[in-house]
């Protein structure tokens, strides 16, 4: 098989930027990027083009952006491309069988968990709100069903302790271009074997919602800080401040000896000290430290700041 494979490239948001790149500096040839159609975004709401189609037109790939690859002519149009491979990568729109088809190898894709753990659409967060000590990323063979394809190839990383969403994304991101990259090569040398997921480890990472990131302080501190680090950058775990949301960007456990110095027999929601390190506020079982915040309508900031300014110390969220 020659080893310069003619490669479509199918994503759209900024973890398949870097997947991108990787294949536009190797020896591949990117032949086609398809994306979604530009959006509506910022507070102009003004048409902006996806990250994958930014980098494309700066190297002069052709892009393609259809609103569906249902149709006869799209399906057309990718068969005549005559592509040995396709990559997705977080494209947000399902291939039909023809399109699986058309690429003389089949299409890959580059999944941000251990399938068939989290397969869907916010696998990187759920990891972490359900308190997965490990992740890592799949790279599958597709076929037509959610993430059920055979897995070619595994990386793995350790959720740590103070990870965000941000965080672990970029982590996977660049582990997933090292995977992708030891995948096709693989599969050029025919030394690749496919696994079958097993169907009875399947566990679904259902998209996220502004209305589930409002925090309930009776849950126990460990399960809140998660929620505040898998909804880090979006959609940002809040709490409810004289009527308006209140994001809380970053907060803490505390260790040991912080526990027993504070009162904690204090009820879920109340702030029970303020000082240089953030706003502590009791949880459901223990007491937490928020160390970044952002009011409604301003930009974020220091916690200690916030409720030193507002004297907090015994208000209750």
């Amino acid at each position: 098989m020659n080893t310069k494979l003619r490669i479509i490239f199918a994503g759209t948001p900024e973890f398949s930027v870097a997947p991108l790149q990787t294949l536009i500096d190797s020896e591949h040839e990117i032949i086609a990027v398809y994306t979604q159609p530009d959006r509506p975004a910022g507070r102009g709401r003004k048409l902006t083009a996806s990250p994958v189609k930014k980098l494309a037109e700066q190297e002069n790939i052709p892009v393609f952006q259809p609103l569906s690859l249902k149709g006869e002519d799209e399906q057309n149009t990718i068969a005549d491309l005559e592509a040995d491979l396709m990559i997705v990568v977080a494209y947000g729109l399902i291939l039909p069988q023809a399109v699986l088809d058309a690429p003389k190898m089949g299409c890959l894709n580059i999944h941000a968990s251990l399938l068939p753990r989290w397969r869907g659409a916010a696998p990187i967060q759920r990891a972490i709100e359900s308190g997965d000590a490990q992740t890592g990323v799949t790279i599958m063979q597709m076929d037509a069903g959610l993430d059920t394809g055979d897995m070619l190839h595994k990386v793995y990383t350790d959720i740590n302790p103070d990870d965000s969403a941000q965080t672990l994304h970029d982590r996977l991101s660049t582990l997933g271009c090292e995977a992708l990259m030891a995948t096709i090569e693989g599969l050029i040398e025919n030394r690749i074997t496919a696994e079958k997921q097993n169907e009875a480890e399947v566990t679904y990472a259902e998209k996220l919602s502004k209305d589930e990131a409002l925090i309930n302080w009776s849950e126990p501190a460990d399960r809140i800080i998660r929620k505040i680090q898998a909804f880090n950058p979006w959609p940002v775990a809040f709490t409810q401040f004289k009527d308006k949301p209140l994001r809380i960007w970053q907060a803490r456990n505390l260790n040991d000896e912080e526990q027993q110095s504070l009162n904690s027999e204090s009820s879920p929601g109340k702030v029970v000290a303020v000082n240089k390190d953030g706003m502590f506020v009791a949880a459901g079982d223990k007491t937490i430290c928020i160390q970044q915040l952002q009011p409604a309508g301003k930009k974020a900031m220091n916690a200690y700041d916030f409720a030193q300014s507002r004297n907090l110390q015994g208000h209750r969220f």
